[in-house]
């Protein structure tokens, strides 16, 4: 019986995905530009949560701003009218964005006038958790009503996010939320990754959320 040979797909893809984005963050960093992978689920507030960081740091640097999804325009349209620069990234169904999409967006986007590109992914904790876009940071959002066991059920999303950030505290009382055992069960997936409660509707916790991002940036 002839062998057959068995080609594992997966890993050479991951493995072609992990060379291209060490190339984008080279490039990056030499032209001085910060990027922030913004991922969550759908409706846990990233749209929301990146035009109120927008309006809080425009006069403090350039904003592109690259918004992935399968389909439509509309979160595009509401980042444009912050005055951040903005395009709308199609993914042709696909459920994430990975190293060559990313670099076909910044090429598109155009990066040489900016300080701060943000690529707010595809709403989703599976896929986006599995491809290097070669960001500088990855920042991961999960809202109140999602509930605080999301860490335990989605774990590689929470192992290659940088900073969690705990959107729609103003519902905490109306939601069976317990923000310590969130915090304990992010800890057991990366010890040590800041946890930052915010409500971009009221807008508390915000300035928190400022603060560490332009240490970041400027540092």
């Amino acid at each position: 019986m002839s062998r057959i040979e068995i080609v594992d797909l997966k890993q050479n893809v991951l493995d072609d995905n992990d060379e291209m984005a060490n190339k984008t963050r080279e490039k990056l960093k030499a032209k001085g530009v910060f990027l922030l992978n913004l991922m969550s689920s759908p409706g846990a507030g990233k749209t929301t949560t990146l035009v109120k960081t927008i309006e809080l740091l425009k006069d403090k640097m350039s904003i592109g701003v690259m918004e992935a999804d399968i389909d439509s325009d509309v979160d595009a349209i509401k980042i444009a009218e912050t005055g951040a620069k903005s395009i709308q990234l199609h993914t042709g169904g696909m459920c994430h964005l990975d190293a060559t999409m990313t670099e076909q967006g910044l090429d598109a986007l155009g990066i040489d006038d900016l300080d701060l590109v943000v690529l707010e992914n595809v709403g989703n904790l599976v896929c986006p958790a599995e491809f290097d876009t070669g960001a500088t940071k990855n920042a991961c959002i999960v809202s109140v009503p999602e509930g605080d066991d999301k860490p335990l059920k989605y774990p590689l999303m929470f192992q290659v996010a940088d900073v969690v950030l705990v959107n729609k505290i103003d519902v905490l009382p109306y939601f069976d939320f317990d923000m310590e055992k969130f915090k304990e069960n992010v800890a057991l997936r990366h010890p040590g990754i800041p946890v930052i409660p915010i409500s971009a509707k009221t807008s508390q916790g915000l300035s928190e959320w400022i603060d560490y991002l332009s240490n970041l940036i400027l540092s």
